[in-house]
């Protein structure tokens, strides 16, 4: 029958576009996610960095605001352009999609109704019977009957066939508006948040041209810091090594391989630490990561460049500092000319918080997980309070950033 042909081909279409549109549909939640991720990343940055307009920042502190808030915009705009040619993507799908229903809808109501008043010529209770009686032995009296049962059937399923399709089809014209309405939603969006990213990018240049004349006292103090840095650096190195060999001296071992000898106990804490990667909580309740881990060039001068071992979190005053984990204070550093650090051992890692203003712990302590042990530093000068947070496994810094969940 060439309804049957039909409906095979239908739903072998169907099978195919249901799998495009899974696709799709996967890739569309993600996408969002991660819009709706910057969307309050940009929140946050303009809840903690640009709030107070009273406050005095430096020349520098503001560029370096500002620049982290330009990339999260063009990330943010990325995503959404992403979004907006997928949903299009998926527009033409549906509208292809719509158009084969209506086609093939047809062909099954022509059929169908061609078999209405096939069946009306013969749907007489006595032309039955006589199609019966006419069978020249049982077994053909029976196929027969079963030919009758099965074509009432079949025009039953047909039916209900058609009525499943004319409701795909409502579904389908439902969804396609909807996608526009979402489509054009986005392309507002992003006309706004382009707006604002010309703004923001008018404003750094105005900034970079103020300190060009003074680049080279600019260029003085980011020198200075880099040195600061790679001070801290070798101070908390020394610091990793000596709680290794402290640790493994405990444990009657000697090992110069930096790593530490665990005990059944370490070795349960920091499997337990492994397995949080991407779910440790964030070692300040507010807070963005404005400095990221790995080397980076200057906003100033592109001929420096910094290898960070931290990230850098810009947080609010006052902020709290918890630990991310269960572990041990296994010290509490000071370096000269810089503000003091605490360093938590959680099994063969170490976590690392920096630029602290109060300590509320001392080495030894245990510590649990979202207990507070300092505040961080604010700086006048830059207007800025930043959290510089780290992780070791052993003695090998790693970033620290995948570890903590997600905002």
């Amino acid at each position: 029958m060439n309804i049957t042909r039909t409906y095979v081909l239908f739903l072998f279409s169907l099978f195919l576009s249901l799998n495009v549109v899974y696709a799709q549909s996967s890739k569309q939640k993600e996408l969002e996610a991660q819009r709706q991720q910057k969307l309050k990343e940009i929140k946050q940055i303009n809840a903690l960095l640009f709030s107070n307009k009273k406050e005095q920042k430096s020349v520098i502190t503001l560029i370096e605001d500002l620049n982290y808030k330009i990339s999260v915009r063009q990330n943010l705009i990325r995503i959404t352009n992403e979004q907006a040619n997928l949903l299009t993507r998926e527009i033409n799908t549906n509208q292809n999609e719509i158009s084969n229903l209506r086609t093939q809808l047809q062909e099954l109501k022509a059929d169908y109704a061609a078999m209405i008043v096939k069946s009306y010529k013969s749907k007489s209770e006595q032309s039955r019977i006589m199609f019966l009686l006419s069978s020249e032995n049982f077994k053909q009296a029976y196929k027969r009957l079963q030919y009758l049962k099965q074509y009432t059937d079949y025009q039953k399923e047909q039916g209900e066939a058609i009525k499943k399709k004319t409701a795909e089809l409502q579904e389908l014209n439902i969804e396609l508006t909807r996608q526009k309405k979402d489509k054009q939603k986005l392309v507002e969006e992003n006309r706004i948040a382009k707006r604002n990213l010309e703004e923001e990018l008018k404003n750094r240049e105005v900034l970079m041209a103020s300190i060009k004349a003074d680049m080279s006292k600019f260029n003085a103090q980011i020198r200075k810091k880099k040195q600061e840095v790679r001070e801290l650096d070798k101070e908390i190195d020394r610091l990793i090594r000596e709680a290794i060999a402290a640790s493994n001296k405990k444990a009657g071992k000697k090992t110069s391989t930096g790593k530490f000898i665990l005990t059944p106990e370490a070795k349960k804490l920091a499997a337990n630490f492994e397995s949080n990667r991407g779910k440790l909580g964030w070692p300040v309740s507010r807070g963005v990561i404005k400095g990221k881990f790995g080397r980076q060039r200057s906003l100033t001068d592109n001929t420096v460049t910094q290898n960070y071992k931290s990230i850098y979190i810009a947080t609010e005053q006052n902020a709290e500092v918890k630990s991310v984990f269960n572990g041990e204070v296994s010290g509490v550093l000071v370096v000269k000319n810089g503000n003091p650090a605490v360093m938590i051992r959680h099994g063969n890692y170490l976590s690392v918080y920096m630029n602290l203003s109060k300590i509320y712990v001392k080495k030894g302590d245990k510590v649990t997980t979202g207990q507070s042990i300092g505040q961080v530093f604010t700086n006048r000068i830059k207007g800025e309070t930043l959290l510089g947070f780290r992780i070791y496994k052993n003695d090998q810094v790693i970033n620290p950033e995948p570890w903590l969940a997600k905002y």
